[in-house]
């Protein structure tokens, strides 16, 4: 009898606490406007449904997806093309980018692509130092090593000679690179902001978005950017560490204008935000986009494409769709992790199948196992449509998708579920030709070497490992 009202009593809390975790699932998704992936809303719903205990606190703290809960933004595709029907991809693509409220295509100069992580490095360096009056970082972790110390010791020395300097590190991130001397920083003059940290200001649903914004701008005017982190393995390693550090490939690049100072805009958002926990009006509210005709120079203009849950769309995930479909002749994609979600798989897929020529350029181990793991279904996908992957021996930690001979996508972003997802990136559409040759170019230098990609099939135990992780990876 005992026994029969103890499991009556646990049925009843557990029955209690499974309708009160999806009310408050159901509830905050149709508050908030959250429009997941079917498998991110299959594994909350389940899970609620079998431990909630667990589920429960787990998604009040990591659940969010989308940090404002504005509606997407409204389409004006006619006011970037004048009523005239767009012919090429850059044009289908800005078209797309105005649709989704992103900032208009703005000018740039000198742009200068990095060969390696010695000339990023000079880059950064001489960006910190020819700042007069503004130098603004954004990075995802700081590397407690030789080259995050001596970065650290130029911030300080910018700020002490006068310089307004600050660094917007992430909030998680910060930990993954060795706690830096972030209290030194701030003594010296250096204002220092975690973006949404898990131990200061737990954000409701918000601590599983991350900020993958990498940029570092002098005076508002000019902007470096890319894929790096501020510590010594995305530069030149560090070879008397313990263990030590072998230098990453990866890809950074400056210019200067217009889009630089959208890029400081973005900046001056995120940084509000990491004080606040607001989103600002003027990261949904965008300036009105110039028609084409205005711009028609495409040696000069470029796309800056914030991306995140600060976004009412998924915005680099639309337009990379949109991009594949209408691909003719190549699609070259350069990633660190590789797991695309069933639509930009099917995207890509198919469009080796009508011929185009799809490169998918990846490390051959690269430092996440499990992304490792993952990704081997969908390049077995991608090998059997007629794709060639491409295994470079060191870590490839650069991120670029390069279509046709019209657009160079260059930013901070992987192609994993993750970062098109739930983090905050950025990127920039680069649609000159001469420029997307360059990267072309650099893409090709880097791929030398590189090995092809012998899809197998795997044993079953390792099928399964791949499922498990595959299903998790959005949440991870």
């Amino acid at each position: 009898m005992f026994e029969q009202l103890i499991s009556q009593h646990w049925f009843s809390l557990h029955s209690v606490l499974v309708t009160v975790g999806l009310v408050i699932y159901g509830v905050t998704t149709h508050a908030r406007k959250q429009r997941r992936h079917p498998a991110a809303a299959l594994t909350w719903v389940v899970s609620l449904a079998m431990l909630p205990y667990l589920a429960l606190p787990l998604y009040l703290l990591f659940g969010g997806r989308k940090s404002l809960g504005a509606p997407a933004a409204a389409k004006r595709p006619v006011a970037l093309g004048m009523g005239m029907a767009c012919t090429t991809l850059a044009e289908k693509f800005r078209q797309l980018s105005a649709a989704m409220g992103l900032p208009p295509a703005a000018t740039y100069d000198g742009l200068d692509i990095h060969e390696d992580g010695r000339e990023s490095l000079d880059a950064l360096r001489k960006l910190m130092y020819q700042a007069s009056h503004t130098l603004d970082v954004s990075t995802f972790l700081l590397g407690r090593d030789a080259l995050g110390a001596e970065l650290s010791a130029i911030l300080m020395q910018r700020a002490q000679a006068g310089v307004q300097v600050r660094l917007l590190i992430d909030g998680v991130g910060v930990y993954f690179g060795g706690v830096a001397a972030l209290g030194q920083l701030r003594r010296a003059g250096v204002v220092v902001e975690l973006f949404v940290s898990p131990l200061r200001s737990v954000l409701p649903g918000r601590t599983n978005l991350r900020n993958h914004r990498k940029m570092a701008i002098a005076d508002g005017q000019t902007v470096w950017m890319g894929g790096r982190n501020l510590a010594a393995e995305y530069f030149v390693g560090d070879p008397i560490a313990l263990p030590p550090k072998t230098a990453w490939v990866d890809l950074t690049f400056v210019c200067s204008g217009a889009l630089a100072v959208q890029m400081q805009s973005q900046f001056d958002q995120d940084w509000q935000f990491s004080k606040t926990g607001l989103v600002t009006a003027a990261s949904t509210a965008k300036s009105t986009p110039t028609p084409l005709a205005a711009t028609s120079d495409a040696r000069v203009v470029a796309q800056f494409l914030p991306s995140g849950p600060d976004q009412a769309d998924d915005t680099l995930y639309s337009l990379l769709i949109s991009s594949c479909f209408g691909a003719q002749r190549r699609i070259t994609i350069v990633t660190p992790y590789f797991v695309p979600d069933a639509t930009l798989l099917m995207a890509l897929t198919l469009a080796a199948r009508r011929g185009v020529a799809v490169d998918v350029v990846l490390p051959a181990r690269s430092n996440h196992r499990l992304a490792d793991i993952a990704r081997h279904a969908s390049l077995r996908d991608m090998a059997a449509a007629g794709a060639d992957i491409w295994l470079c021996t060191a870590m490839v930690h650069a991120k670029a998708v390069l279509i046709d001979e019209d657009l160079a996508l260059v930013g901070s972003a992987n192609l994993d579920e993750r970062s098109l997802f739930l983090n905050y990136e950025m990127m920039v559409a680069f649609f000159a030709p001469g420029d997307v040759k360059d990267f072309s170019q650099w893409v090709a230098r880097h791929r030398a070497g590189a090995k092809r990609y012998v899809a197998r099939q795997p044993g079953i135990t390792y099928a399964f490992a791949e499922g498990i992780v595959r299903w998790l990876a959005f949440q991870l």
